[in-house]
């Protein structure tokens, strides 16, 4: 009998993992890290693309006539025109142009009343025709508010009516040498409850401009510079202003 020690059978680790399978934690990290940036450069890309996309729209809008937007090789916006909207923009082009023109024409007349001009401002004026020899009296019209703004400048030997300051013609004109009577009116108010100050000037031939300001100093300037100019003397303008109110 073999007293001796018993030999040990060895069987190998089936279950060991092999070594080339085994990732350092350095490479692990590394796969993460490409990882990260892969999905950060495409989340990068894809937001430049939605900016781009958004930028296109936004500019295809608002652009005149809705023009087509491209992108060129180069990353940049482009527009694509056809012919006859290469020629809808040439004649928008010229309208600019034409209205640039007719704005610095209408500044330089501003300038020019400015300068030259006696005196102007804004008025209320309505109009009235002298009762003619065997007509009936006219009806009471006191209470009809048909006052309408109008720019008036005193230039030279006329009177000019314009719709706006900014007009280049004026609508209506009248010679200094036609004026025949220029008075102060009875005070009134308007439906803002405002007192205006009013007064009237009479021409030959019969037209009579009624005016009025809620400003009795700029109706005092045109009183004075009217029976000035016209050479004619008034009474009443010397008295105390009516302050009876319709």
């Amino acid at each position: 009998m073999d007293d001796g020690p018993a030999k040990l059978k060895i069987i190998p680790d089936h279950f060991q993992v092999p070594t080339s399978s085994i990732e350092s934690p350095e490479s692990r990290s590394s796969s993460i890290t490409e990882l990260g940036t892969d999905q950060y450069s495409r989340s990068s890309q894809h937001q430049r693309t939605r900016r781009k996309l958004r930028t296109a729209f936004m500019l295809n809008l608002f652009s005149p006539r809705r023009l087509s937007w491209g992108s060129s090789t180069g990353g940049q916006e482009k527009v694509e025109l056809t012919a006859a909207e290469v020629e809808s923009l040439r004649s928008e082009l010229a309208d600019v142009e034409e209205r640039e023109a007719h704005l610095k024409a209408q500044l330089e007349h501003i300038d020019e009343v400015l300068r030259s001009a006696r005196l102007s401002g804004y008025l209320f004026i309505r109009t009235r025709w002298a009762v003619l020899p065997g007509e009936p009296p006219p009806i009471d019209d006191t209470e009809v508010d048909d006052w309408l703004p109008r720019f008036v400048v005193l230039h030279g030997a006329c009177i000019f009516l314009y719709l706006l300051c900014t007009d280049i013609s004026p609508q209506d004109s009248t010679l200094l040498s036609d004026i025949v009577e220029v008075e102060r009116l009875p005070c009134f108010k308007r439906d803002d409850d405002e007192i205006h100050h009013a007064f009237y000037i009479l021409t030959r031939h019969g037209l009579r401009y009624e005016c009025s300001s809620n400003s009795k100093i700029q109706v005092d300037s045109w009183l004075s510079a009217l029976q000035s100019d016209c050479k004619l003397e008034s009474d009443t303008f010397c008295k105390a202003d009516p302050q009876t109110a319709i």
